[in-house]
């Protein structure tokens, strides 16, 4: 199932070349890349904010690229129902610009985690799952941050839990949420968060980093292949 994707591109920027890979090379997707001072082509399907540092991480992670050109266009195809992930630094960036609720702050430990950590897939069924992902699911997934540690106040915290757009959570290989298993500290483990319409994705965790098993597993490609499968059918 093929759709047409939009990678943007920040200075800064370090995954924007691991997402095109993933995206064409891999699962055989139509990719354009976007400049961060351009706006979205036209008949896009799905658009991708990369990891990396994006403007270095000056003032706030995110926080520059939150008001970079480029995103008036991401939130108009966001609000008319397109399709956008927003991966580590990606994530930062869409929770700064308030298309995501909450915040990422430095990592509990004060320190820059790169790993391999477990996710549990908390609902089936959505724009990130389709019929792909299951509700329980675990998926092993590369980590590389220093600002993953999601909060938000326990209001809204609570708003976004009973609203069900927690779609991912740090657990141990076995599914079960512990506090060993959660690499940053994160409010409820949460390692990926949707907005309430549900076509919007944050997560720390980098899925085009494991969309091959020559490079450590393949449990990332069930993300990108389920949005172009909900890319499809919407």
């Amino acid at each position: 199932m093929s759709a047409r994707w939009g990678v943007v591109v920040f200075p800064g920027s370090n995954c924007e070349r691991d997402c095109v890979h993933a995206l064409r090379g891999v699962l055989g997707q139509d990719v354009v890349e976007v400049w961060h001072r351009d706006a979205l082509p036209a008949n896009l399907d799905c658009v991708v904010l990369p990891g990396g540092f994006s403007y270095g991480d000056y003032l706030r992670t995110g926080a520059l690229a939150a008001i970079s050109p480029v995103m008036e266009s991401v939130r108009r195809f966001a609000d008319e129902g397109g399709l956008v992930i927003g991966i580590c630094n990606g994530f930062q960036i869409l929770t700064e610009c308030g298309m995501l609720p909450g915040t990422l702050m430095r990592n509990s430990q004060r320190r820059f985690r790169c790993a391999d950590a477990h996710v549990r897939v908390e609902r089936s069924g959505t724009s990130f799952t389709a019929d792909v992902l299951a509700e329980g699911d675990v998926l092993r997934l590369p980590i590389a941050h220093g600002c993953g540690n999601f909060f938000a106040p326990p209001g809204l915290l609570e708003e976004i839990e009973s609203s069900g757009q927690v779609l991912l959570r740090y657990c141990d290989a076995n599914g079960i949420v512990t506090e060993a298993a959660n690499p940053n500290g994160s409010s409820n483990g949460i390692a990926g968060v949707m907005n309430a319409a549900g076509n919007v994705l944050g997560l720390m965790p980098h899925p085009e980093r494991a969309c091959e098993a020559i490079v450590g597993g393949a449990d990332g490609r069930g993300i990108l292949i389920a949005m172009a499968v909900s890319a499809a059918i919407s």
